[in-house]
């Protein structure tokens, strides 16, 4: 046989061997490469606030007083949100936890995923409000997959709590923010005697200014006695009579500066309380 032939075909076969290689590995693991950032292929469970909404609903049935702790903005203090997640647990009386948004950085996979290992390390029910930083990317639709809808309630006690996604500037006007038609919905509730009012942006900050703040007031004291609102977002810890009603919302700062709020109601009274962590 010819040199040159016996070289080529040399190369040929080596080639083949290379490709069924290539193939076999293809074939045998996905996870030899990486995957898109955004892909929204979670690791974890599905429809948390539901499940964690059945589990709060069952436990508080008839209760007159509740208590629950109310954190936010976990997404890049992984450390301090492990010591966080650590003290509500040392805490003997809680009922449930509130999320107010932001459990994401970049709206990453892998960030839902690693959050919600941590959430799951609470001895109680939660529940995840929609954070701006959640919707960037492929973020919501990874929120939607991993928790469920943007707007959402749940009943704790004889309390309704209208959780909401106030964040407008994340849509470009194809869908109303606030969801008015969302919170007329309870104007007639039954099933409640107050409310408490959870979104991530309050009126008028960077994310929720879009001219219909004063609309959403008076839409909120259309609701069964509205008690207080929540919020997160600003990384701080303050509470606010924004529209100088009587309504006040209180805001909890970023696990980076540990502190939460611990709520208690009581029939229809509450009162709360900063803890340092």
């Amino acid at each position: 046989m010819p040199i040159k032939n016996h070289i080529l075909n040399s190369l040929i076969m080596k080639l083949k061997i290379i490709t069924s290689l290539v193939t076999l590995m293809l074939l045998s693991s996905c996870e030899i490469f990486d995957i898109h950032p955004y892909d929204g292929k979670i690791e974890g469970e599905k429809h948390l606030n539901r499940k964690n909404i059945e589990k709060i609903e069952q436990s508080t049935k008839g209760k007159d007083k509740i208590r629950f702790a109310v954190i936010s903005d976990t997404q890049r203090w992984f450390d301090e949100f492990k010591d966080e997640v650590k003290s509500i647990n040392s805490q003997t009386d809680i009922d449930f936890v509130i999320h107010c948004g932001d459990i994401t950085d970049f709206g990453l996979t892998k960030e839902f995923d690693w959050q919600q290992s941590y959430l799951k390390k609470l001895k109680v029910p939660f529940v995840v409000v929609l954070g701006n930083h959640d919707c960037i990317g492929n973020g919501r639709e990874i929120y939607k997959t991993m928790f469920g809808s943007e707007d959402f309630s749940f009943i704790a006690g004889n309390t309704r709590f209208l959780c909401l996604d106030t964040n407008t500037l994340e849509y470009d006007f194809t869908k109303p923010i606030p969801n008015f038609a969302f919170i007329a919905g309870f104007w007639d509730d039954h099933n409640s005697k107050n409310t408490v009012i959870v979104v991530h942006a309050e009126p008028f900050s960077d994310e929720f200014k879009n001219g219909s703040e004063d609309i959403f007031q008076q839409y909120l004291h259309k609701l069964n006695n509205p008690l207080f609102c929540l919020s997160g977002h600003g990384h701080k810890t303050k509470a606010n009579d924004i529209f100088d009603d009587g309504l006040i919302y209180y805001q909890i700062t970023c696990a980076k500066y540990r502190q939460y709020y611990i709520f208690t109601i009581d029939n229809d009274h509450y009162n709360y309380e900063t803890i340092d962590f």
